[in-house]
């Protein structure tokens, strides 16, 4: 027989169950807010001393009532949270099997793709799939098997609000750790949400791509092309986790792919800026690009030649020369950093781009940063200076090695154009010579070790061959 106290126990359980069960969408809001102040934090031992051995009985309602009234957004932000005290609590393993018994994954999927549903309630649902995931591969599995990869991967960019953004980043990092079946589902989700119009989750998905990398191994071919179009982006965020991304992978088999990219940014085809140069915008057009309402100089705009002053014409400029900036500013990075990727890039015919990107007049980033890069192969192979003195002329070149920054606001009509319409080939250059050519001449004087390095780098590539 059971004691005075556990029948009062069991007495009050009944009382507060059917309590919520002849209550209105008003009152059970209050039940809930009373509940998630009382119980928030507590184990599931604790939760089942609360409710007398009988917490399931209240989750199962929760459950049902998430179930039948989540299309409406009653109440939905302050079910979810009572759901995830359950869920969070220690030893909760048995709470977090029932709710996933009926339907709970593929339902907390759904609220993330309802247009009515508010953002707030989106971001408990995305923290309860976090919870769920961090129990362990099972349950990541079951998420991903759930179509969840897509489910998360859309409402990340579609998602109005930072902070939810990065909930779901913390989620997607989850399931691509220790979910060994999924991770590369997850992988390519990432990759597919970089051309997304919203620049935090092209941010947060650079980020766990970087993390991401490493575990899965190898590369998605797309991953190329995808990372190099972030480029054109106005967000320096952005831009910045892209040109990271890239230094991580140009360590993979896509580096040649990679460098040829970047490179070929440099001078953008005649195609893509003929196709620019025909399109007109209106002022409304021009905001969304990001020429206007930023407060800031951005050289890409012209009259139109037409009688309406308030229509402009966008010239060879955005995403084309935001992306020639970039990948000057990558090519300076990559190079610094690497000796035998500097090698490479001049095998690509990198002087002769970075000239051309210092002779784009309708771009001073492009110039500016052209320069800066350009600047770093001159001082680091003689060759390229040898090159770059003789197309250049004497008096630029002299300009140019006083304040490589600077050059841009300092040369001329003329010596853009000599920039912009250069040949120089140290490619030829160094193909002529061969094998035979001098180490010192094309690096001046280094030191045995890093000779050493590069007498093997040379003796690499000729293997290769």
């Amino acid at each position: 027989m059971t004691s005075i106290k556990e029948q009062a126990a069991i007495s009050r359980l009944l009382s507060f169950l059917q309590e919520w069960d002849n209550a209105g969408k008003v009152a059970r809001s209050h039940i809930l807010d009373k509940f998630i102040e009382t119980n928030q934090g507590k184990t599931a031992p604790e939760l089942e001393q609360e409710f007398s051995q009988g917490a399931s009985l209240f989750l199962v309602r929760l459950t049902t009532s998430l179930r039948i009234t989540y299309m409406t957004d009653s109440y939905l932000e302050k079910l979810l949270r009572s759901i995830g005290i359950f869920l969070s609590a220690v030893s909760s393993n048995r709470y977090l099997i029932e709710f996933l018994e009926v339907g709970g994954v593929l339902t907390l999927l759904e609220i993330l793709g309802l247009e009515k549903i508010k953002e707030e309630a989106k971001k408990e649902s995305v923290k309860l799939l976090q919870v769920i995931a961090n129990s362990g591969r099972t349950y990541k599995e079951l998420i991903c098997e759930s179509y969840g990869v897509r489910s998360i991967a859309e409402f990340l960019a579609k998602s109005k609000s930072e902070e939810t953004q990065e909930e779901v980043q913390v989620l997607l990092d989850s399931l691509v750790h220790g979910n060994p079946k999924y991770q590369n589902q997850v992988y390519k989700g990432l990759i597919a949400l970089l051309p997304c119009e919203s620049p935090k989750a092209q941010q947060l998905s650079l980020q766990t791509l970087r993390t991401a990398q490493p575990i899965i191994g190898t590369t998605h071919p797309s991953i190329v092309d995808c990372v190099l179009k972030v480029l054109g982006t106005m967000h320096l965020e952005v831009q910045y986790e892209a040109i990271e991304l890239i230094k991580d992978l140009v360590g993979y088999d896509v580096r040649q792919a990679l460098l040829k990219g970047l490179v070929a940014l440099l001078i953008p085809s005649v195609k893509e800026t003929s196709k620019l140069q025909a399109k007109i915008l209106s002022g409304k057009d021009l905001l969304k690009w990001g020429c206007l309402g930023h407060g800031r100089a951005v050289s890409c705009l012209t009259a139109a030649p037409s009688s309406d002053p308030s229509v402009l014409q966008l010239t060879p400029s955005l995403p084309m020369f935001l992306q020639q900036a970039a990948a000057a500013k990558a090519i300076g990075v990559l190079a610094r950093n690497d000796m035998s990727i500097a090698e490479e890039l001049l095998y690509l015919r990198v002087v002769r781009g970075l000239m051309a990107a210092m002779g784009n007049t309708d771009h001073s980033n492009s110039q500016r940063l052209a320069s800066l890069t350009l600047e770093c192969f001159v001082q680091m192979f003689p060759l390229v200076a040898e090159h770059v003195r003789k197309c250049m002329g004497e008096e630029l070149y002299q300009l140019f090695l006083s304040n490589a920054e600077d050059l841009y606001m300092k040369i001329d009509s003329i010596q853009a154009d000599i920039l912009a319409a250069n040949t120089v080939n140290v490619t030829k250059a160094l193909c002529l010579h061969g094998s035979s050519y001098s180490m010192n001449t094309l690096y001046g004087s280094r030191d045995s070790a890093q000779m050493a390095y590069l007498t093997h780098f040379e003796e690499d590539v000729e293997s290769k061959e």
